[in-house]
């Protein structure tokens, strides 16, 4: 399982931290990933890390302002982002794609 947490409401030039929690599998062996979904729009891939933390990537619209890390000791990861902008509304969601398991949503609202 995977349980998020950290959303909530903002405004543009913000911050907000984004936990996931795993269980029920070997977190620390596997690569994680972090998704988006605004509305009525499609699925978004935000950021992947290796499973040891030292590999990570994003995609372009928020390199630079978000920052994707991991604690393996806590099962736990983390999605740093500043800077939100009012397209980075969306609910978010981890996901691990080797054993597709996705976590539950929280919901980022950046308002002006």
């Amino acid at each position: 399982q995977l349980q998020a947490s950290g959303g909530g409401l903002v405004q543009p030039g913000g911050s907000l931290r984004l936990s996931c929690v795993a269980s029920g599998f070997s977190f620390s062996t596997l690569p994680m990933w972090w998704m988006r979904q605004a509305p009525g729009k499609e699925v978004e891939w935000v950021s992947t890390i290796s499973f040891d933390g030292k590999i990570t990537h994003y995609h372009y619209s928020v390199r630079g302002r978000f920052t994707v890390s991991r604690d393996n000791a806590k099962n736990t990861l983390y999605l740093q982002m500043n800077s939100l902008n009012e397209e980075d509304t969306a609910v978010y969601y981890c996901y691990q794609q080797t054993l597709d398991i996705r976590g539950q949503e929280t919901q980022v609202t950046v308002f002006s």
